[in-house]
């Protein structure tokens, strides 16, 4: 099984280029089969989580064409021929994703009967709201034999949904659900992320009739048909949130390019705030840091809020800075399953219910890590990368899911780290570099 091997210590240093938004990415690639026509797709990063939806969205029937690396061809006129709009496979339901099938061919079809999906143990993501918007809309939901959901109606109509909870998935399905229903849908107490936006965008590029993403009301006025359109993904605000908390983590000085430095405020701001150097420019930002950190304290909350995907690569850098901070998780109420690694690294962590007390400390010592989710496992291998020795992080497909090119970025800035599958190759690595 792959794992990464680490020796830490390196101060990294150089520039990193951010690829496109894994989540925007989810939901523009689903959005596409919402027209007969042809959307050629830039900027799609090239992790597992896209590779497999586009794999499934092809086993629906529709024509899918990687042109190059990062730029996707799809053209859904051909769903329907001979398939039942079934979208099934070992792999699709690994992926949370896969939900934003259900309101993509629902609102196309009116039928769609997807896998439940999975994706990270990191606590109960329910869909019920998913479930909520579509009947609203007239659509009848069932969860039926086999872990699969079920959705069908003989019409779509806009109505007034309100969301219980602020639900980036829920907001996005809905979408994708009613660009077509007759009428006007209106979302309120809608999440406001980024990629919220860029779905939104992408679709009105299609023809589509939405305003107010990125504000917690959307308006979507449903149109007849949707036509084909070539569109880029917004860079990824984790991604870029995560090579800063690397930066500051190891002391170094980082150029981390294609960003949008708006999107990066609230990463921005606690990093000054703890004593590392934030630039923004145009389309990138520098992280600088010298000398130990300071304690701060953080609240996850939906965007423009402290991200809950930020919050791992915080803890760490937070657990070798001086004094005790605290990290409030709102939003996943099982995200800190990293804390028992951190801690066989030499972290003073307690949690305390849905908090994280965290007593600085001078640094890491190397462990063998398993990495339990995508975000925490590359909070682990910026603790690896801070650590004193070798350190190994297992289960690193998690990483594969979200991360492209995890570990050539971290070592074109110095980092030394290396995929290995056998204890031969591990062994090899240490002997290289000492």
């Amino acid at each position: 099984m792959e794992k990464y091997v680490i020796k830490g210590g390196q101060v990294l240093e150089g520039e990193v280029t951010i690829a496109g938004a894994k989540n925007a990415a989810l939901g523009i690639l689903a959005a596409a089969v919402l027209t007969n026509e042809e959307c050629i797709i830039e900027n799609v990063p090239y992790v597992e989580d896209t590779k497999v939806l586009l794999r499934a969205i092809e086993n629906i029937g529709a024509k899918v064409k990687y042109i190059d690396k990062h730029t996707v061809s799809i053209c859904g006129g051909t769903i329907g021929n001979g398939s039942e709009l079934c979208v099934d496979d070992e792999y699709i339901r690994k992926i949370r994703a896969s939900y934003y099938l259900l309101g993509a061919l629902l609102g196309k079809y009116h039928y769609a009967k997807v896998a439940l999906p999975g994706g990270c143990e990191i606590g109960l993501r329910p869909i019920d709201q998913h479930i909520k918007g579509f009947e609203a809309l007239g659509a009848k939901v069932d969860l039926v034999t086999g872990g699969y959901v079920l959705a069908q109606a003989d019409q779509l109509v806009g109505r007034h949904i309100y969301l219980d909870v602020v639900t980036v998935g829920a907001t996005i399905n809905i979408m994708l659900a009613s660009v077509l229903a007759e009428g006007k849908t209106t979302i309120e107490n809608a999440a406001k992320e980024p990629h919220i936006v860029d779905v939104a965008n992408f679709l009105n590029s299609m023809g589509a009739n939405i305003k107010g993403a990125g504000t917690d009301v959307i308006r979507i006025r449903g149109v007849q048909r949707l036509k084909g359109t070539e569109y880029s993904i917004i860079p990824d605000q984790i991604e870029a949130g995560t090579f800063m908390t690397m930066a500051a983590a190891t002391g170094g000085n980082v150029l981390i390019k294609n960003v949008i430095p708006k999107h990066l405020e609230a990463i921005s701001s606690k990093l000054n705030e703890i004593g590392a150097h934030v630039l923004e420019y145009d389309d990138a930002v520098r992280v600088m840091a010298d000398g130990r950190l300071k304690s701060t304290q953080i609240k996850t909350l939906p965007y423009p809020g402290f991200p809950t995907d930020m919050q791992p690569q915080m803890a760490v850098t937070l657990a070798l800075s001086q004094g005790t901070s605290v990290i409030t998780e709102s939003i996943f109420e099982n995200r800190f399953k990293y804390v028992n690694e951190l801690s066989r690294m030499g972290a003073r962590i307690k949690v305390e219910g849905n908090s994280a007390v965290i007593n600085g400390i001078e640094g890491y010592t190397g462990a063998n890590l398993v990495a339990p989710d995508l975000r925490a496992g590359a909070a682990l291998v910026i603790a690896a990368l801070a650590a004193e020795g070798f350190s190994t992080v297992d289960d690193i497909k998690y990483i594969l899911r979200g991360y492209e090119d995890f570990d050539g970025k971290i070592r074109t800035l110095g980092g030394q780290i290396q995929v290995v599958d056998s204890d031969k190759e591990l062994q090899k690595f240490k002997l290289r570099v000492g």
